[in-house]
């Protein structure tokens, strides 16, 4: 069963016009069969019987009209109006055993029509090359030799009605996927709208086509991707007034810093406050997310090499490693985020980063490597929690929000992507992302 199965198709097209094909032609095969059991086996018995009356009527008249001369004339005549090859052999006689039935069916039908036909001890040989069916009838002065060709017992009927189901077969074969094709494109395209959807793509709207079950199917996506994205617009609706409404306060409170007299006390709350802000911005880039983005198609090495520079310093080495001809659809915005916080990450607590891309028909991986203290296994999952610190590995003079690696991994995943940490091969941690190309 499992090496019948290695051989099935494995596209739902394939399986739908083996189910339709299958039933019709095993119908055809039976139908055919059931024909050519019946139909040729009638069709050479007459046939046969045609042939020993012809025979018989040549023996008839070698009776009736004895001499040399009438012998050659019956002769030219059977050849020439009965298709037979008549040679006398005077004097010969056939051997004396009994005559056993060949396997055929020409020579079953045959014999049993020159047994009623001709009434005397005959013998049948079938020669391959050419195909000729050689009759033997012992008559009384010797023996007479009547060969014809074996199309004279045959009907092309048969192998018309064989040709006619071949044909039909493959009519059958052809009007079964042209169909399945038709019923199937509202299905590939709600296929596709579902993965582009998935990672993160736009997706224009269609119209619900097909079979009830695809409509129904396809009326039920367009609802939840509309109910998404307005939860999504809602949500950053709101979030933009939460931010005006806590960047106001701060504002009011910097100016007011600003205008006292500069102490060890006015500038560490002027420091508080500056956190302050920032961990409002990485809380509401968290919240908000990138969803309502329009993707594009961004050249990677640029986009890596510009984050790279940006985020390099005297204490920080970034190399970066890809192909110039490496495009991806992504929202460039909130990608860029992405790798911003990973890099930034591994800056924090590496000197070394190396930044790889390798590309496939498949997806696009990219590795960031580090030379810092790395993640335990243990913390690998736990990181992409959000506020989650790891107190223990931190410096004391670093802070943060514990939300840069939740951003990512979001980001990431709304590209319908997969991130992971692993053990860098320089010392530290390898963050793994794959994305669909």
């Amino acid at each position: 069963m499992l090496s019948l199965k290695k051989y099935l198709p494995k596209s739902l097209l394939g399986r739908s016009i083996l189910i339709i094909v299958t039933p019709a032609v095993l119908t055809q095969v039976v139908a055919t069969w059931v024909f050519y059991d019946r139909h040729w086996e009638t069709v050479t018995r007459r046939l046969a019987a045609s042939v020993a009356g012809e025979i018989s009527s040549v023996i008839d008249q070698r009776q009736f009209f004895s001499g040399a001369k009438n012998e050659s004339w019956i002769v030219k005549s059977a050849k020439r109006s009965l298709a037979l090859d008549i040679q006398f052999q005077r004097g010969k006689i056939l051997p004396n055993h009994r005559f056993t039935q060949g396997e055929s069916l020409i020579e079953r039908r045959l014999s049993d029509a020159l047994r009623e036909r001709v009434r005397r001890p005959f013998r049948i040989e079938i020669d391959s090359r050419p195909r000729t069916v050689s009759i033997f009838v012992q008559l009384p002065d010797g023996v007479l030799e009547a060969r014809v060709h074996e199309e004279r017992l045959f009907s092309s009927t048969t192998y018309i009605f064989i040709m006619w189901m071949v044909g039909t077969s493959l009519l059958l074969f052809a009007i079964a996927t042209v169909f399945m094709k038709n019923q199937l494109r509202p299905i590939t395209r709600l296929t596709r709208a579902v993965d582009a959807f998935g990672k993160g793509r736009d997706v224009p709207d269609f119209k619900p086509e097909g079979a009830t079950e695809i409509r129904q199917a396809a009326a039920a996506f367009s609802l939840m991707r509309a109910r998404v994205l307005r939860s999504i617009e809602q949500r950053t609706d709101m979030l933009s007034g939460v931010s005006h409404d806590l960047r106001t306060p701060l504002t009011r409170i910097k100016l007011q810093l600003a205008m006292l007299n500069g102490s060890d006390e006015i500038f560490a709350l002027e420091q508080d406050v500056s956190e302050m802000e920032k961990l409002v911005e990485e809380y509401l880039s968290f919240a908000r997310g990138d969803s309502t983005e329009s993707t594009e198609v961004i050249n990677l090495k640029e986009l890596l090499e510009d984050i790279a520079s940006k985020t390099a310093s005297e204490n920080v080495v970034i190399e970066v490693i890809c192909n110039q001809d490496v495009h991806l659809e992504l929202r460039p915005t909130g990608f860029r985020r992405c790798i911003s916080n990973l890099i930034n990450n591994s800056a924090t607590y590496g000197s070394q980063i190396k930044v790889q891309v390798m590309e496939s028909k498949s997806d696009v991986t990219f590795h960031i490597d580090d030379d810092g203290p790395g993640i335990p296994e243990a913390a690998r999952n736990e990181v992409f929690r959000p506020f989650t610190r790891l107190d223990s590995e931190r410096p004391p003079d670093i802070g943060g929000t514990g939300l840069g690696l939740t951003i990512a991994r979001d980001i990431v995943l709304s590209h319908g992507g997969s991130i992971d940490i692993s053990d860098s091969p320089i010392g530290g941690a390898r963050i793994r992302i794959k994305l669909p190309a």
